[in-house]
């Protein structure tokens, strides 16, 4: 991209957010991004594995609940993410997780897991009275 010379020299480059094109610099570029790409073949695979795993996959979570059948506490992310990680053995980030709100009632819901960038399971949760 190209950018006025002054706001290169006084802004970009003091705060070593860009560096001049030089030819050197570009191939470095280059291979960097070359690298970067192959690094990322592995963790695509791996995340569309997981997704056809979690796509598969029904949890159960008890938890306590009271009459007509509402939760003393409540489902959340974070259980989900648990739950997920006893039944399938990896790690989920609670915030990859979405829930609207929290589940507060016994029933089968349908959780929606993202796993990698693009990669998206809809995990079945069934919660069930203790």
């Amino acid at each position: 991209m190209n950018v006025a010379r002054g706001y290169a020299r006084n802004y970009l480059i003091p705060r070593k957010l860009a560096e001049i094109a030089t030819p050197g610099k570009i191939v470095e570029f280059q291979r960097r991004e070359r690298r970067a790409k192959g690094r990322a073949r592995p963790a695509c695979a791996q995340a569309e594995e997981h997704t056809e795993t979690l796509n598969k996959t029904v949890l159960t979570v008890a938890a306590k609940a009271g009459e007509g059948d509402r939760l003393f506490g409540s489902v959340t992310a974070a259980d989900v993410a648990d739950a997920i990680k006893a039944a399938r053995g990896f790690t989920i980030d609670r915030r990859k997780v979405r829930l609207e709100e929290p589940i507060k009632e016994v029933g089968t819901f349908m959780v929606d897991v993202e796993v990698g960038e693009g990669f998206v399971a809809s995990v079945k949760v069934i919660v069930s009275a203790e």
